[in-house]
């Protein structure tokens, strides 16, 4: 029972409590939505929770030291909180999730008793079923670096230092041609070389799949069209009209760095590392072994 102010716990100790839970959800897109479990609907801190979503929670496991807290939240599928469609296209994927105890007699008593991020989301007959990761689940990943030739960067972030808004690195074009939310014509793509997308990522601005990207697979030339093609279908429709933006694609090679991009000075890799058979070569008594060049 950490954290708690003086107020808090004087009304738990009072012996008569009005206590509620609340949860704010927070997507990475900024959306929150407000639940609580109360029978009428609580506001604090910019954000309404509403009491007819149909959200409950189970009892929330915690301990000390750096083990993970578990908990799991479930509720009703509606379009009004949590729609389906938004869980399928990955909207709730990693959203900060924070829980109160709160004086539903006065919201600003309330104890913060836990915060964390969703973890894997389960859909079953009209109705989700959430796991709730607490702060220290991000301890157990495994971190490092990765001694390889290719980059370990992502094109664009605070390792690659890459201004990806460069011109002629970026383009937003209207969607004219789309199939399977997937699959991307264009007439042309002037003023940019064949391939120049291939690895590199397609952001959706507009419509229904807004703030959803997706991979490049292909970036090829067939029937006089411009095809672009990601790993896997995005997971809302893109309808003709929709406004995307194509960037530019990196293989991870030290030449493209150099050449493409301009950016030798951050890149990631070490291409002068030896190969595998480097590690499995072993003397040999047919060749003087004088410590020089193996070439």
């Amino acid at each position: 029972m950490t954290g708690m102010d003086t107020a808090f716990r004087a009304h738990v100790e009072s012996g008569l409590t009005t206590l509620a839970r609340c949860w704010a959800l927070t997507r990475k897109d900024g959306v929150t939505f407000g639940f609580t479990d109360h029978d009428c609907g609580l506001a604090f801190e910019g954000i309404a929770f509403k009491a007819d979503t149909g959200l409950s929670a189970r009892a929330l496991q915690q301990s000390t030291g750096l083990s993970v807290d578990n908990t799991e939240a479930l509720g009703a599928l509606t379009d009004a909180a949590v729609a389906e469609a938004d869980i399928e296209a990955g909207r709730f994927d990693d959203a900060e999730l924070r829980a109160w105890l709160v004086n539903w007699a006065d919201p600003s008593v309330r104890w913060l008793q836990f915060r964390g991020s969703i973890g894997e989301m389960r859909r079953t007959g009209g109705a989700f079923t959430a796991e709730l990761r607490g702060l220290t689940a991000a301890l157990n990943r495994p971190l490092g670096r990765v001694y390889q030739k290719p980059c370990t960067a992502v094109l664009g972030d605070g390792a690659c230092g890459f201004d990806t808004t460069t011109p002629g690195y970026a383009t937003d074009r209207d969607v004219v041609d789309v199939q399977d939310a997937r699959f991307f014509r264009w007439e042309n793509l002037d003023g940019f070389d064949a391939d120049w997308f291939t690895r590199g990522r397609l952001e959706v601005l507009t419509g229904q799949a807004a703030g959803l990207w997706a991979s490049i697979k292909r970036d090829v030339t067939e029937d006089d069209a411009r095809l672009i093609e990601t790993w896997e279908p995005l997971r809302a429709p893109v309808l003709v009209g929709d406004q995307v933006r194509l960037i530019a694609g990196c293989d991870k090679r030290f030449e493209t760095c150099r050449l493409k991009f301009n950016n030798l000075l951050n890149f990631q890799g070490f291409p002068d590392i030896p190969g595998e058979d480097w590690v499995m070569a072993v003397p040999r008594s047919t060749n003087p072994n004088t410590g020089g060049s193996r070439r």
